[in-house]
């Protein structure tokens, strides 16, 4: 047996666990608290797991660690391979004690499946985050009349780009079709989006780095592996979109994001419609070069924009404000960057401007 790790590095992985202790805490996810809480105190090397988790190679907060290591024990629990773990997750309702042994009988007994799961980023597409998408592209369709191109990067399994499908239920107002096969209930705070504005799609692609099939049934579990097995309004709105999304034409195609949207924008834009890149919660994974490259290509394309071939760039992603994340807007021609209002990560409420 190799040496385990050093005392540095796996005190940066712990401290990394017990980080997302008070994530999920916020988030409403107690039993995954509980989990990142054992993790953080008694996970050991004794295991491949926990020589691989504790001895992370890379930024183990980039890197996500702790939303892998859940999703690995998550995704053993869901595959009914280890039905004493199984018994132990919601809507179960399992001590520290009793959670520990049964994630110590885990590891004994499937560490290798495990430890290979650490190998993946988390994937959660989460669906509700479509109410903040809705309201920015209301406001696009409102302003430009004209129907959307949507282009979408980090799109995981493709569950969002279908948003305007969906019907939401906002508290202070509705929106889509009622026979809509995903409905999407978000509390909504503040101005109402122009719900009365007249939304159509037109066209749509997608990238990701690690794109998921939603007909499949292993990109299925995957992406469920992540969601946290205590938030079953969560599980059952992802599913609900996996179903609609496996009837769906288009696929999300493997691409890096940079070269995906300097590839699209040097496609010309079609006279009658509004281009529009969208991405949520995804533009803190990637790299500063990479960054640079879609602001440049956006802004290239911004400044051949016109009247009637508008381009918009809409995002929810985070900004250092601690709980939610920024959306934000910005149109071409006229260029301006707006503040829309903030979300919640998980889309339980958007605040509007």
């Amino acid at each position: 047996m190799t040496d385990g790790p050093d005392t540095g590095t796996q005190e940066r992985a712990r401290a990394i666990f017990r980080g997302q202790v008070e994530a999920c805490l916020m988030l409403g996810s107690p039993f995954t608290a509980l989990f990142c809480e054992l993790m953080a105190e008694r996970l050991d090397d004794t295991s491949d797991f926990g020589r691989r988790a504790l001895g992370w190679q890379g930024d183990p907060r980039t890197d996500a660690l702790a939303l892998r290591a859940a999703g690995a024990f998550n995704a053993l629990a869901r595959s009914g391979r280890a039905p004493e773990l199984q018994a132990l997750y919601p809507p179960a309702k399992a001590g520290p004690e009793a959670l520990w042994r049964g994630l110590s009988a885990a590891l004994a007994g499937h560490d290798r499946f495990l430890t290979a799961y650490l190998d993946s980023a988390p994937q959660t597409n989460e669906v509700k985050r479509c109410a903040a998408l809705l309201g920015g592209a209301l406001v696009v369709a409102r302003e430009t009349g004209l129907p959307l191109e949507l282009l979408e990067i980090g799109a995981s399994a493709g569950l969002n780009l279908g948003f305007e499908r969906y019907r939401y239920e906002l508290g202070l107002g509705r929106w889509g079709e009622e026979a809509a096969p995903v409905v999407i209930r978000s509390e909504w705070r503040g101005a109402p989006p122009p719900l009365e504005a007249g939304l159509s799609v037109v066209a749509r692609r997608a990238c990701d780095l690690n794109p998921l099939d939603p007909s499949k049934p292993a990109d299925r579990a995957r992406v469920l592996s992540y969601i946290w097995p205590d938030q079953a309004d969560r599980l059952r709105v992802t599913e609900a979109a996996f179903d609609a999304a496996a009837l769906m034409p288009w696929r999300v195609e493997r691409a890096d994001a940079a070269a995906w949207v300097e590839a699209r924008l040097s496609e010309d834009a079609p006279a009658g419609r509004t281009r529009m890149l969208m991405h949520t919660i995804m533009w803190q994974y990637m790299p500063d070069e990479t960054k640079q490259r879609i602001a440049s290509a956006m802004a290239r394309a911004g400044a051949a924009a016109t009247r009637e071939r508008p381009l918009a760039w809409l995002r929810m992603e985070p900004d250092g404000t601690s709980g939610s994340a920024a959306v934000t807007l910005t149109c071409w021609p006229d260029g301006g960057e707006r503040d829309l209002g903030r979300a919640d990560y998980h889309g339980r409420w958007v605040e509007w401007r």
